[in-house]
């Protein structure tokens, strides 16, 4: 039988209610069974599937990755630099790949790249490293989460030992108790080297949660108490961190500013201050910056991140200010321009990272797979793309300030 004739044999039993769509991949392979999806939606929707069926990695390469599989999302995806980047880790001319279906938006982050490199580069540092997981415990009353919180505070060793023993590479760096009443939440922070470590992070509190609770008055409601606090905007993170917290900036001379940018540094500086500052903190918002989460999206997409932590990865701020330099003809004026995003969560091993699409991506940035030392790839990676958003930020900055932000979508037909 052909894998027609067997994709049609299992569409028709989903119809006839002998198998469930969860149940194919256990009568068929991973393609055959991606194929009877397809025919079964194309017979009941009507709709022409040819598209999603056409994907070039093998459909069993993704069986850990998604359920129910019919074929492929195909984002187009584009190249920004080379941008100069002095990091710790990331160190070099650099291109990023940015995977989006906004038009103009690759062309912007180009332009700011070019105006970092006509700046002489940014400098870029991971801060912090830190994944976290935080469940939460009922105790009796405040007495016990008091004595909950003071014994874990005391015995973190104990918690590190039970926690790292489900592990080979990830480091349990602190817990930290919030009391609420008869809620005890423990946010366990973890150095998850080049993952970007959920997994890890939740498997290992899980074991650590059974030391309190064998220890301690305390009963494990959830794994997950939201103090984490993942996929979710949440003050914690903005103040805290969570996965990498990570800053990239750049001082770029006027000149350069007024023919790359086509602005002053004066005016970049005074749409920051009024927009990214103002305005944010007028609307309550978490991110102080112009669209990070552009540039944050795009690479993940691209090479393979957790779409739904953009949440986290747009918790960033952006400064701008306007400073004297030392020129060849004396002093003058340049911009100085900085953005810190307080919870990228990157990884540059498991999850999305493996698909071959997701693949050639880290290869072009040079970070597949894990780092030596262990962790350095992810810090790369997250350097990088710090530095994409800023130069993100710099060219909408720019149009704003020059007005020239609808005449330029104008232009590109979006």
């Amino acid at each position: 039988m052909t894998e027609d004739a067997d994709a049609a044999d299992l569409a028709e039993r989903v119809r006839e209610g002998d198998l469930r769509l969860y149940e194919l991949e256990e009568h068929a392979d991973a393609a055959t069974a991606a194929a009877a999806r397809r025919e079964l939606l194309a017979a009941e929707t009507a709709a022409d599937l040819d598209a999603i069926g056409s994907y070039t990695f093998d459909a069993a390469d993704a069986e850990a990755n998604i359920e129910n599989m019919v074929g492929a999302a195909q984002v187009p995806m584009g190249v920004v630099g080379p941008v100069p980047v002095d990091g710790e880790a990331a160190s070099g001319d650099e291109y990023l790949p940015l995977a989006t279906t906004e038009g103009a938006l690759v062309a912007s982050v180009n332009r700011g790249c070019a105006a970092i490199r006509a700046g002489g580069g940014a400098t870029a540092r991971v801060l912090k490293n830190a994944m976290t997981r935080a469940p939460v415990f009922r105790v009796r009353d405040v007495g016990e989460a008091s004595e909950v919180a003071s014994w874990v505070r005391a015995n973190v060793p104990a918690l590190r030992e039970a926690a790292e023993a489900t592990t080979s590479h990830g480091e349990l760096r602190d817990v930290t108790p919030y009391v609420v009443g008869d809620n005890v939440f423990l946010r366990f922070a973890y150095d998850t080297k080049d993952a970007m470590g959920m997994n890890m992070a939740t498997i290992a509190t899980e074991e650590a949660c059974e030391v309190v609770e064998a220890e301690t008055p305390a009963s494990l409601v959830a794994l997950s108490g939201n103090l984490c606090s993942d996929k979710k905007p949440a003050a914690v993170n903005s103040v805290e961190g969570r996965g990498r917290t990570v800053a990239a900036d750049v001082i770029i001379p006027a000149e350069t500013v007024e023919s790359v940018l086509k602005t002053t540094p004066d005016a970049i500086a005074e749409a920051n201050t009024r927009k990214n500052l103002v305005g944010s903190a007028k609307a309550g918002s978490l991110g102080f910056n112009a669209h990070a989460a552009n540039t944050v999206a795009a690479a993940f997409l691209a090479t393979g991140q957790d779409a739904a932590q953009v949440v986290e990865g747009s918790n960033a701020i952006t400064t701008a200010d306007v400073r004297e330099v030392e020129t060849e003809d004396g002093t003058g004026e340049a911009l100085y321009a900085s953005i810190t995003l307080a919870s990228l969560e990157v990884g540059t091993v498991g999850g999305g990272t493996k698909l071959p699409t997701q693949a050639e991506a880290l290869d072009v940035l040079g970070v597949r797979g894990g780092g030596d030392p262990a962790g350095s790839n992810a810090d790369a990676l997250a350097e990088v793309i710090a530095t994409g958003a800023l130069a993100g930020e710099l060219s909408l900055l720019g149009a704003l300030a020059s007005s020239h932000l609808a005449s330029a979508h104008a232009e590109l037909g979006r």
